[in-house]
């Protein structure tokens, strides 16, 4: 039995060891960085405070540890490699490099990590929203690893598509959606500027964009009516889908393609009419 003279001694061993060694530490920005030596957890306060990402620091004591230099790809790919990976898409940027996402498959991450929500997700190097990456996570942590290259890269544009015309996450329809993809761009919409109002400044929003300008609307079920001007005040009524917006009769002659047109488009398309006529 281990008495506590040799655990002591042991201990000061440890960080003897600790001191002469150069450690490899993701970082984020006001946070600690941890290491383990002789089966002991370290943390340490990173100097400078500033810097956040891969590095190489040296313990200087105990409580603080400086950056050497910052850590190439390959260091970085072989500390990752140890932890599990998850495959994941991004929502929205918390602050610095830190971005909540979403995983891909609900499922998958419960049976895995006995939880299924969203996550922060640090060192986040390359991506916008709805991006499928790879992460890595010790347990408590997750950490970017790559953008997923397996993902097809239709399904985070056509999510950023419908984000720009302001459709509710209960109105997504495009062939191969999940509900975690409908999760994800509700969890989006929450924090997109625009989407917390009423359907009267949805439509105006979605006209201004263009120039044009709101007068009124009726419901219609499925669709609105509205009648607005263009930035010249002529007046028109079109008929507008709930869903994403889409034109289903612009009020002028479009040689049937209403339906290739959004309202953000339909106010250029009305003061160039006579390309239609």
């Amino acid at each position: 039995m281990t008495n506590i003279r040799e655990l002591l001694e042991q201990i000061a061993i440890a960080e003897a060891q600790l001191r002469s060694t150069q450690l490899l530490a993701p970082c984020v920005k006001g946070g600690q960085v941890r290491t383990r030596v002789a089966e002991m957890i370290y943390t340490f306060t990173p100097q400078p405070r500033s810097f956040e990402g891969w590095g190489i620091f040296q313990a200087t004591n105990e409580k603080t540890a400086t950056l050497i230099e910052e850590a190439d790809l390959p260091h970085i790919e072989n500390y990752l490699q140890t932890f599990q990976s998850v495959r994941l898409r991004l929502a929205y940027q918390l602050r610095n490099q830190t971005w909540i996402a979403y995983p891909i498959n609900e499922a998958d991450m419960r049976q895995r990590f006995k939880y299924a929500k969203p996550v922060p997700v640090h060192l986040v190097t390359e991506g916008i929203a709805f991006e499928q990456i790879i992460a890595r996570s010790n347990g408590n942590s997750f950490w970017f690893e790559a953008l997923d290259r397996r993902a097809d890269p239709a399904i985070a544009a056509q999510l950023q598509s419908n984000l720009k015309q302001f459709v509710f996450a209960k109105e997504l329809q495009f062939k191969g959606i999940t509900p975690e993809m409908r999760s994800l761009y509700d969890l989006v919409t929450k924090k997109a500027e625009g989407f917390a109002q009423s359907d009267e400044k949805r439509l105006q929003q979605a006209l201004q964009v263009g120039g044009g300008e709101l007068q009124q609307f009726q419901d219609r079920g499925d669709y609105w009516t509205l009648n607005w001007t263009t930035a010249d005040g002529t007046r028109h009524t079109s008929a507008i889908a709930k869903s994403d917006l889409t034109v289903i009769s612009s009020g002028i002659c479009l040689s049937g393609r209403d339906r290739d047109f959004d309202l953000q488009s339909l106010v250029g398309v009305m003061e160039d009419e006579d390309l239609f006529s």
